[in-house]
C-alpha cells in the first residue's frame, strides 16, 4: 500500500479558556491546523527546521518516502538535501486562512449562518504556528526557513519572537510590498470579485468563481516567471487553442503556446484551491510591514539570519532583501545574504534546483550557528557564479 494520499496530521487549537486574538481584535476559538513531520522525532525542537510555506502552498512540503505524493519543495528538503530529513525533524503547517486543513474561509453551507473570513495578518499566522509547536512540545528550533509569503512569516517570527528558534532564513522575500506587488494583487483580486460566480464571498463548494481565480493565478504566475524565462520557453511558439474554441472575431483565443501555458497553470490552481483563502492571504500579504511595530529583542537574541535573493527574481527582487538588511542593521543585528545571478528561473527559482543557492543553504544549517557579527564587507556573500540551467519546473507555486 503506497501512502500516495496520506492526509496531514491535524489538530485543533485555541481551545475557550486560550482563544486566538487576532491583530484586528477579533477572537477565534477552536482553530483546526493541518501540518505534517518529517524526518526522526526530535522532542526538543534543537534539531527541528519549521517551514513556512508560500501563498499557495500547504503543509506537503515533500515525500515522506519514495511511493509519497511529490511536495512542493523537494528540491530543499528530503534526505541528503539542503534540509536534511535524515539530520533535521522537518515541520511544516498550513497557514491560517488556508484552504488545505486549515482554518480558513469555508465556502457556504447555510446562508443564514455564513459570515465573511476575518482579516488576518502575516503576525496572526506565526502566532499560529509557535501554538502548534508549544502543543507538539517542541522547544527551541534550529531554523525557521520560508520563500517569498513563507519569508515573511520566517522575518515575523524574528522581528516578535527572535529566541524561538537559533536561524532565520528568509528566502526570496520582502518586509513591505511594493506598490508595483500591491496592483498586481489587486488586479488578481478584481478578476475574483468580478466573476458572477462570486456572489460576495458566498459561493457552495464548486461553485466559486473558478475563472477570476483562473485569472488571477494567470496574473500571478507571470510575476513568478522572468521574461527571460518566458521567452526562452515558448518564444512566440504556436499553439492550437481548446477544442471547440472559437478561433475568429475579435473573441478569437489567441493562437501563441505562452497563452496554452497559463489556462493550464489557472486550471491546475483552481482545482486545488480556494478564492476566499487567495483574496484573504494575498491581503494578509499587502498588508505587511514588518518594521512598523516594535521589535526591540532582536539584537539580543543574536539570532543567525541569512537572506537569499534571485537576479532575476521581478516580484522580490534584491532591493527588497537589502531593505531587510538595512533595517535589521540599523537594530544592531547581523545577517548574510547570498544573491544568485545566474538563473533565468524568476521568483520561483527558490524552489528549483539551483545548485549555488541549495549549496549555501546546506552549508548554512550545517554550520556552526554564527553568533558574532562578520567581518566589516562580509555580511554579502558573493554571488553563484556557475551556469545554471534550472530543471524545468514552472509549475511550481510561489
Amino acid at each position: 500500500m503506497t501512502n500516495a494520499s496520506r492526509r496531514p496530521e491535524r489538530l485543533v487549537l485555541f481551545g475557550a479558556d486560550r482563544p486566538l486574538r487576532l491583530e484586528s481584535g477579533r477572537t477565534l476559538t477552536d482553530v483546526p491546523v493541518a501540518f505534517e513531520r518529517y524526518g526522526p522525532p526530535d522532542p526538543t525542537g534543537t534539531d527541528t527546521v519549521f517551514v513556512c510555506h508560500a501563498l499557495t502552498g500547504d503543509a506537503h512540503v515533500t515525500r515522506h518516502h519514495p511511493d509519497d505524493a511529490p511536495g512542493w519543495w523537494e528540491s530543499m528538503v528530503g534526505p541528503g538535501r539542503p534540509i536534511d530529513t535524515d539530520r533535521f525533524q522537518v515541520i511544516c503547517a498550513n497557514v491560517l486562512g488556508g484552504c488545505s486543513g486549515t482554518l480558513g474561509p469555508a465556502p457556504l453551507a447555510d446562508r443564514a449562518t455564513w459570515a465573511p473570513f476575518p482579516q488576518i495578518t502575516v503576525a496572526d499566522m506565526v502566532a499560529v504556528h509557535r501554538e502548534l509547536l508549544r502543543r507538539l512540545g517542541v522547544g527551541r528550533l534550529h531554523a525557521v526557513v520560508g520563500g517569498s509569503l513563507g519569508g515573511m512569516q520566517a522575518l515575523e517570527w524574528l522581528l516578535r519572537h527572535p529566541r524561538d528558534a537559533q536561524r532565520y532564513g528568509l528566502i526570496a522575500t520582502s518586509a513591505l510590498l511594493s506598490t508595483d506587488n500591491l496592483a498586481f494583487n489587486a488586479i488578481g483580486r478584481a478578476a475574483i470579485r468580478s466573476d458572477p460566480r462570486f456572489q460576495g464571498g458566498a459561493y457552495r463548494a464548486g461553485e466559486g468563481p473558478d475563472a477570476g481565480l483562473g485569472i488571477a493565478r494567470m496574473i500571478g504566475h507571470l510575476t513568478y516567471m522572468s521574461g527571460d524565462s518566458l521567452q526562452a520557453k515558448f518564444d512566440r511558439d504556436l499553439a492550437p487553442p481548446p477544442h471547440g474554441a472559437r478561433t475568429e472575431g475579435i473573441a478569437a483565443w489567441g493562437p501563441f503556446s505562452v497563452e496554452r501555458y497559463l489556462e493550464r497553470q489557472a486550471d491546475k490552481l483552481v482545482a486545488r484551491f480556494d478564492a476566499n483563502s487567495y483574496l484573504c492571504l494575498t491581503s494578509a500579504m499587502d498588508l505587511f510591514d514588518a518594521f512598523a511595530t516594535p521589535y526591540e529583542e532582536v539584537a539580543e537574541a543574536e539570532p543567525d539570519v541569512y537572506l537569499f535573493s534571485f537576479e532575476s527574481d521581478r516580484l522580490y527582487g534584491v532591493e527588497h532583501s537589502r531593505h531587510i538588511m538595512e533595517q535589521l542593521d540599523k537594530a544592531g543585528v547581523s545577517c548574510a545574504h547570498f544573491h544568485e545571478e545566474t538563473s533565468r528561473g524568476g521568483h520561483d527559482a527558490f524552489l528549483m534546483d539551483v545548485p549555488g543557492y541549495l549549496d549555501e543553504v546546506a552549508r548554512w544549517l550545517a554550520a556552526p550557528s554564527r553568533r558574532r557579527a562578520p567581518a566589516p564587507g562580509a555580511l554579502s556573500v558573493p554571488s553563484n557564479t556557475r551556469t545554471q540551467q534550472p530543471r524545468s519546473s514552472h509549475d511550481v507555486d510561489a
